[in-house]
């Protein structure tokens, strides 16, 4: 791990049957980036983003993962000490994972249950720091509001701001964002990303985030890892990306498909 990474990957592999997600990956990642990782289908971008998190283990073997500079798993093992870290990485899910019969802002308080406890989060008896936060967090994303309703009867967009916000709450100093806006409109993925930019480029949030959008990748962050068959075939300033290195990623298909504006 380099002094100046707050995430670090290093040879890392993960195998499914026959198959390898993830093939002797390395990545370091420094405090403050904001970076996004792409790739075609079944590359390994979600493995590697929930190995990261220790909601994945790697194989056995050489491959480690640390986060502020302590073990997150090493060896096909979770470190015993997981639990440290984690509070202080938030990990945004595809389909949101807000418990839909509960608040909006019971969802985003649940943020704090790393540090208030799981019987008073289990009660409603937040604290009134947690409730200050939790208000705050669901402002700055937008969504203060809808604080009283039901998570299942918000839009997507509205729920995947929450879900941000609960990141706010817990603390949390790095991003992990997996797919954060593949089942949104256009409209409400932009206010997401849009929002995700904000807290890296004001908040020097670090933030990860998996995308199949590649002009997002590109408009949004600075530094994008492309993943194919499971190993990192890219790895650099976002600039620099060109249309034959995508096309080589992702298949002459790519070329049908590539928006306006992209790079020649």
């Amino acid at each position: 791990m380099t002094e100046a990474a707050v995430l670090s990957v290093q040879n890392a592999s993960k195998s499914f049957a026959s198959r390898k997600a993830l093939d002797g990956v390395s990545l370091d990642v420094r405090k403050g980036e904001m970076i996004a990782l792409i790739g075609p289908s079944g590359s390994g971008k979600s493995t590697l983003l929930r190995s990261i998190s220790g909601l994945q283990t790697i194989d056995s073997g050489a491959g480690r993962i640390e986060a502020f500079g302590n073990a997150v798993q090493e060896n096909g093992r979770i470190s015993g000490k997981v639990r440290d870290t984690r509070i202080r990485v938030g990990f945004i899910f595809q389909q949101f994972n807000l418990v839909g019969r509960l608040s909006l802002f019971t969802n985003v308080a649940l943020g704090s249950l790393g540090r208030i406890g799981f019987l008073r989060g289990l009660f409603g008896a937040w604290p009134q720091e947690t409730r200050n936060a939790a208000m705050q967090a669901l402002a700055r994303v937008g969504v203060a509001d809808y604080a009283a309703q039901r998570a299942n009867t918000l839009s997507g967009g509205q729920q995947q701001r929450g879900a941000i916000a609960r990141a706010l709450v817990q603390k949390a100093k790095i991003i992990l964002a997996d797919e954060p806006v593949a089942s949104l409109d256009p409209v409400s993925a932009r206010k997401v990303m849009d929002i995700l930019r904000d807290l890296n480029r004001v908040d020097g949030l670090t933030v990860v985030v998996t995308l199949h959008q590649v002009d997002y990748a590109m408009r949004y962050c600075d530094r994008v890892v492309a993943l194919k068959a499971g190993k990192v075939v890219y790895d650099g300033p976002a600039a620099q990306l060109e249309r034959k290195q995508l096309i080589d990623i992702y298949g002459p298909e790519f070329e049908d498909v590539f928006w306006e504006g992209a790079p020649k």
